[in-house]
């Protein structure tokens, strides 16, 4: 039986989750009962691409990188997700296995949700589908804008894009932090660390922004906003 201390963080995890928002104590207190938690050590792998779609995932600490590998051993990371962010939710819909792998980044605790088990709960609480159904929409948006960069935009762009996406997810007009390593960034931008670094360093030459490790200050933002929308960095 959880303790009350093992509750109250399940809790605060449901209630972070946009996949629950708006559902009221009886709806979460189920879910709390389903849930199982997990912990993780760094660089440990969760699921591996083609592994049975059990279940999903709700991180509660630390952060998870969802990849594919390629036949050439390349890895491209396809999302980053922290706390209270849902993963490999959509096996659950489907009964397939799962598309790509998950490994964690650093350290991490994770709510794990059978499948089965949440089925049986959407049975009886219709409202858990729709905010299913709408964060898978928000998923597919996500990587229909992701498929768009990594195929029309040159790196530059790409890399002006997200640092504009992590100005908005941390509410900062100027100054953010690097959620990942910058060889992870590269990868999630579909390049090589060399490449991130030589962009990096032009971008901070030109004045657009300035770069201390892992803090980045965007010193013009209409100048970011037109790299990520022309993708070219001035010569």
């Amino acid at each position: 039986m959880a303790t009350d201390t093992e509750a109250f963080r399940k809790r605060d995890i449901l209630n972070l989750s946009p996949l629950f928002g708006g559902l009221d104590d009886e709806q979460l207190d189920r879910l709390e009962e389903i849930s199982r938690e997990m912990s993780f050590d760094r660089n440990a792998p969760i699921f591996w691409e083609g592994d049975e779609g059990n279940g999903f995932y709700i991180v509660s600490s630390g952060k998870i990188k969802i990849f594919k590998v390629s036949p050439e051993g390349k890895e491209q990371i396809l999302h980053i997700y922290g706390p209270g962010q849902p993963f490999g939710e959509v096996p659950v819909f489907s009964g397939q296995h799962f598309p790509a792998n998950a490994q964690t980044v650093e350290k991490s605790r994770l709510l794990f949700f059978p499948r089965q088990a949440f089925i049986d709960l959407i049975a009886t609480h219709p409202s858990l589908a729709l905010n299913m159904l709408a964060m898978l929409s928000m998923r597919l948006r996500q990587f229909t804008v992701q498929v768009e960069n990594l195929s029309l935009k040159e790196v530059p762009g790409r890399l002006a894009s997200y640092l504009i996406y992590l100005s908005e997810e941390q509410a900062s007009a100027n100054d953010i932090r690097l959620p990942i390593s910058k060889g992870q960034l590269a990868s999630l931008l579909g390049t090589i660390p060399e490449t991130l670094s030589r962009i990096l360093g032009k971008m901070s030459a030109q004045g657009i922004i300035t770069v201390q490790g892992a803090e980045i200050a965007i010193n013009d933002r209409t100048a970011l906003e037109d790299l990520a929308e022309n993708g070219r960095l001035a010569e």
